[in-house]
């Protein structure tokens, strides 16, 4: 990917359920200094949230994390993208991946129908630059770098970073998602972690397999996730010790390091970010 696209990106983005995102928050993320807001948990192929949210924001790059393959046609994401692309160019990076086998009815062969989807983007006229990958195990890695501008991992401690700038090689971007708590009381700042971990993703093979290609065990995943898993899952903390968390991620490799923020019930969710944009120094 090109050092111009990793620059529009920025170091630090937020990642968010597309359901809770509204203009609002994306003019307010913007202001805080923020360079990319990911759309997660599916949003839809016609991507038109994303034309809603660029036209309230002046410079924030949008992403999604991610269009789900099974759900949506890739000749109509493709053609979403290149109405986004012709409106804003140069703000938009499309995220696709293959989602999860237990919400899917049609999941079978994963890896040859995103081989086929990729094939489609392309071909449709989304350039590799433009187009990042959901990827956690090494052969999905490897077609971020062949045929996408990189991979978006989800759910992920900084060894599996380093792991994955490793199979990916020195050019494509890798941009992690890591989920974070502004909390300094562990046993508190797991209590907001946990759940957020336990369900859905301690039920979903595809991350629990690459959980234990990490290392952790059974004991690990049971129960709604030891203590060390969440600690390596949900990095929390003060601003400065969350910061330097995320840091652990751009050692290990990453480009751009997507932020997860988990807070307690009726915390003033801006100013959280605001906190956090402190201790980054954004």
């Amino acid at each position: 990917m090109t050092q111009r696209v990793r620059d529009h990106l920025g170091r630090f983005g937020v990642w968010r359920s597309s359901s809770e995102v509204t203009p609002e928050l994306a003019v307010g993320l913007e202001r805080l200094g923020y360079g990319t807001l990911w759309l997660g948990a599916s949003p839809d192929g016609e991507l038109r949230q994303v034309d809603e949210l660029l036209d309230a924001t002046t410079s924030l790059c949008l992403a999604t994390g991610i269009v789900n393959m099974w759900k949506d046609d890739a000749h109509t994401v493709a053609a979403s993208f290149r109405r986004i692309e012709e409106r804003r160019p140069g703000r938009f990076l499309l995220g696709v991946g293959a989602g999860h086998r237990e919400a899917t009815e049609e999941y079978a062969s994963p890896y040859d129908t995103l081989v086929r989807y990729v094939d489609v983007l392309r071909a449709d006229g989304v350039p590799a630059d433009s187009l990042v990958l959901a990827a956690l195990g090494p052969r999905v890695l490897r077609l971020s770098a062949e045929r996408a501008g990189g991979a978006h991992p989800y759910l992920v401690p900084p060894e599996h970073t380093r792991q994955a700038r490793e199979i990916l090689g020195p050019g494509p971007l890798l941009a992690p998602e890591q989920k974070v708590v502004l909390e300094a009381d562990p046993q508190k700042a797991r209590a907001i972690g946990r759940p957020r971990v336990q369900n859905p993703y301690l039920g979903l093979i595809n991350y629990t397999t690459n959980l234990r290609r990490l290392g952790f065990g059974d004991d690990d995943l049971a129960d709604g996730g030891s203590d060390a898993l969440i600690d390596a899952l949900v990095a929390h903390g003060t601003g400065e010790q969350v910061a330097a968390r995320l840091a652990e991620h751009f050692d290990a490799g990453a480009d751009h390091v997507c932020v997860q923020l988990l807070a307690a019930p009726g915390a003033d969710l801006l100013d959280e970010f605001r906190r956090l944009a402190e201790a980054l120094g954004l």
